[in-house]
């Protein structure tokens, strides 16, 4: 049995087997598209203890 998952950027329905190689994605465009948006700080991943101004000011 092959597991379908959606592409996160299109929700396309996308089979998860090894020749996708695309997988999550159904396509390189939707990959690319994805990548960018990471690249765009579209996506961001939250910090446990973001820095500070003074932790800047210690290090120059």
């Amino acid at each position: 049995m092959v597991t379908i998952v959606d592409c996160p950027t299109c929700s396309a329905k996308v089979e998860w087997k090894e020749e996708n190689k695309y997988r999550p994605f159904c396509s390189l465009r939707c990959k690319q598209i994805d990548l960018g948006a990471w690249a765009e700080e579209k996506y961001v991943i939250p910090a446990v203890n973001p820095p500070t101004d003074t932790d800047d000011e210690e290090r120059g």
